[in-house]
């Protein structure tokens, strides 16, 4: 890709300043003006005021950080590495090994346009975004004397610390990665050169990010590395040149629009149990998909399943190999969609042997590798070809048929003068202050009008917020709406914390790098009803947004009030996290709908006990599209689709609260037929991870369903009974799922509470595996 196409891409990529409608009256046509040719980014211009209400020193703490004001000069000839990594690790922050987790010392890192020469590793806080100009993404240029794991390292090793690292990766939480060019050629061709070293978990996203590495012959580097994690969700990258694109293991992640151009291999997978890839497009490289497989069980786990929709391969030799032959029995599943090949010779074959699937200039509609099974036979079926296709309702899918996909939204070209801050408008944001009167005011004045702009802070709510069409909103490093107070304490009579769009509104709603969560007691609080509805694909949605319930300072549930194991009635979160009603629409990217397992500020991970009734409930008659999300540790279930028609999910991810069976769901909280909670029989008393009634044209398109505990013990992996079910569809419901793995439960996949997939059949490493279930 030459330079100017890297440009134009990113240009792309962030220069989404949607025009707004269903805006209110006074507004006009929605925010108005541009800015200037040659302006920075709004980010960067306006007023930083925002603050991490639960640090010790929250009015000195520095949310916002520029880099230049830390001494980098982005000429491309200073060395920025010691300004860059000041301006991230100012005040008491989490890093250095000393540190697991904390969500009182979030950080912004801007970088303005420009060029920034490293030598040695910039290193990522805990709970940090960096954050490139959108208009002119600067960028980090690894110098030839480069020394390190990578241009951005997200979790370092210590040094002689025999494999320790800062953080625990499977809790490596709330990172993110926006807006760069991070450019390897100047480094040895020879050289490992890694542009990031992304070993993370949940709530983390890489977006707008352009990778240039070594074409020449041979070369050693490579764009993104991760060897292992819980993710989560990466977009809109392009990688240029060197040995691997992308190398990467990890449990689980969604991948959705990266390119590949010149690559040796494209994307380099070494172990996982579930990924999905949407829209991929592979040009002039070796190999798109390299896989190791063969691993069956934990100790030897390699690829559990990769799936892949909507690709679009060219002059590439081999489109997917497996480094292991799979003849009759699981071997890495393997899961294609759309794939469009163009003078690519094999499409699937076995590191020296033989070709599953030739190639040529040829579309797979839809081909797996693996286990498959239909309706309620518990019979697999080993298939190397073609497998029955999802129906794709048209209203999924953009105008060339691919499924429809947006950007995180970063208003790239909104004028600084559109911006208005919550903050400026009187609230408070310090987590104590009762700031739902200002910020209503905020949504009834300026929805439709102006960028929505949440200033770093927790702003306390005591009664339903109503966020009206028409809004755009950001937050800043995560900002936070926290419900609490009495209105939310009764499960008999629950009340809705933040209402987006009332019933029948029409428009758009944008709504990222927000988390909503609530401070305990909670049990009657619907954090958030999705009322919303579009008439323009993608307009109602969240990007980098997250429902977070306990487990933070601020929220009284923390391991103090909820240990591990403890009953308490106070230690109740939320009724119902995120309902999407029956006339609304929504697009979710990058969404976790977390009930905390552990605190995140106690220091050591200390597990907690607490309680949320049920996790994401969907009467949407769509089209939905939930990309890269995650529901845990509800009581009821995690995802619930009753009536619901015309949503694609790619990959979801569950885990079962750690404290079932004691109590059994629906313990503590009561059956609530309004609300469709599912039934549970004597036998099933853990909650489902997925529950489906009367809903038509379903896609999933990946999904990871865990179940690591019974009571607190793990003694349930060792035979993988830690609960007997845990996804069930009515016999009504039409739904096709692919690449679906499960860990410790006895049936993958019920049909009217019935188990029909049983996991012992389809073991894959430590995970269980079916390449596709359909009616």
């Amino acid at each position: 890709m030459r330079a100017l196409d890297v440009l134009s891409f990113l240009a792309a990529a962030v220069s989404l300043a949607t025009p707004v409608i269903g805006a209110p009256a006074s507004c006009g046509t929605g925010v108005a003006g541009t800015a200037a040719p040659g302006a920075p980014y709004w980010l960067e211009s306006i007023k930083h005021q925002g603050i991490a209400a639960f640090n010790p020193t929250p009015s000195s703490y520095k949310v916002f950080r520029n880099v230049k004001d830390y001494g980098a000069v982005g000429d491309g000839v200073a060395d920025d590495t010691a300004a860059i990594n000041a301006a991230i690790s100012d005040g008491v922050r989490c890093g250095g090994g000393s540190c697991d987790s904390t969500t009182t010392s979030p950080a912004v890192v801007y970088f303005p346009k420009g060029t920034y020469k490293v030598t040695s590793p910039i290193i990522a806080y805990y709970y940090t975004q960096l954050i490139g100009d959108a208009r002119t993404p600067p960028t980090l240029l690894a110098d030839a004397s480069f020394t390190g794991m990578a241009v951005i390292d997200a979790d370092p090793y210590i040094p002689g610390g025999n494999g320790a690292q800062w953080y625990v990766n499977q809790n490596n939480f709330f990172r993110s990665v926006r807006n760069f060019v991070i450019d390897l050629r100047n480094t040895p061709a020879s050289a490992t050169s890694t542009g990031i070293h992304w070993q993370v978990s949940q709530a983390t996203s890489l977006m707008n990010i352009v990778f240039e590495m070594s074409t020449a012959a041979g070369n050693a580097h490579q764009g993104l590395w991760m060897e292992n994690g819980s993710g989560g969700y990466m977009g809109d990258m392009v990688f240029n040149g060197g040995k691997y694109g992308m190398w990467v293991g990890n449990q689980q992640f969604t991948v959705r629009n990266v390119t590949m151009n010149n690559c040796d291999t494209a994307i380099y997978s070494i172990w996982n149990w579930g990924w999905t890839f949407q829209g991929v497009t592979v040009n002039n490289c070796k190999v798109a998909f390299d896989l190791m497989t063969g691993g069956l069980t934990q100790d030897t786990q390699t690829v559990g399943s990769v799936a892949v929709i909507d690709a679009f391969i060219s002059n590439t030799p081999i489109f997917a190999r497996s480094s292991t032959a799979s003849v009759g029995k699981l071997a890495g599943a393997l899961t294609l969609n759309n794939i469009h090949l163009t003078n690519v010779a094999t499409a699937v074959g076995v590191v020296g042997g033989p070709d599953l699937l030739s190639g040529g200039t040829v579309t797979i509609a839809s081909w797996g590798q693996g286990n498959v099974f239909s309706g309620t036979s518990q019979t697999a079926k080993f298939t190397q070809g073609t497998i029955p296709a999802p129906n794709k309702p048209s209203v999924l899918l953009d105008s060339t048929g691919r499924i429809f996909s947006k950007t995180h939204p970063q208003y790239a070209d909104v004028a600084v003068s559109q911006v208005v801050s919550v903050r400026d408008q009187g609230a408070k944001g310090d987590g104590k202050t009762d700031d739902t009167a200002a910020l209503q005011k905020v949504f009834d004045t300026f929805a439709g009008c102006k960028l929505i702009f949440f200033d770093a802070g927790t702003y306390y709510i005591t009664n339903t917020l109503k966020i009206p069409a028409g809004s755009q909103v950001v937050g800043e490093g995560w900002s936070v709406i926290m419900g609490g107070g009495s209105a939310f304490q009764d499960q008999n009579n629950p009340k809705v914390m933040v209402q987006v769009g009332n019933a029948g509104d029409e428009g758009i709603v944008e709504i990222s790098d927000i988390i909503f969560a609530t401070q305990g007691p909670a049990a009657g609080a619907i954090v958030v009803e999705w009322n919303i509805h579009s008439n323009q694909q993608g307009g109602a949605g969240m990007w980098d947004t997250h429902i977070r319930l306990g487990g933070a300072a601020g929220t009284n549930l923390l391991a103090g009030n909820c240990p591990s194991g403890s009953q308490n009635p106070d230690c109740s979160a939320a009724f119902l996290a995120l309902h999407l009603t029956p006339q609304s629409n929504a697009y979710l990217e990058g969404t976790w709908v977390w009930l905390a397992d552990h605190d995140l500020d106690s220091g050591g991970s200390k597990q907690i006990t607490a309680f949320s009734g049920r996790g994401i409930l969907s009467e949407s008659a769509g089209p939905v599209w939930l990309i890269g999300t995650g529901s845990e540790h509800h009581t009821l279930y995690q995802y619930n689709f009753f009536n619901a028609a015309n949503h694609y999910m790619g990959l979801i991810q569950t885990e079962t609260p750690y404290y079932q069976p004691v109590p059994a769901p629906p313990a503590p909280f009561s059956s609530n037929s309004a609300y469709h909670d599912p039934t549970f029989s004597s036998s099933q008393t853990s909650a489902w991870a997925v529950t489906i009634t009367n809903s038509k044209d379903l896609i999933i398109f990946g999904a990871g369903l865990y179940s690591f505990y019974s009571n607190y013990d793990q003694a349930c992996l060792d035979t993988t009974t830690c609960q007997t079910q845990l996804f069930n569809i009515d016999s009504g419901s039409t739904v096709s799922v692919y690449a679906l793995s499960t860990v410790a439960t006895t049936f993958m996949l019920s049909v009217n509470g019935q188990g029909v997939i049983p996991a012992s059949a389809n073991v894959n490493g430590f995970q269980s595996t079916v390449t596709s279930w359909t009616r």
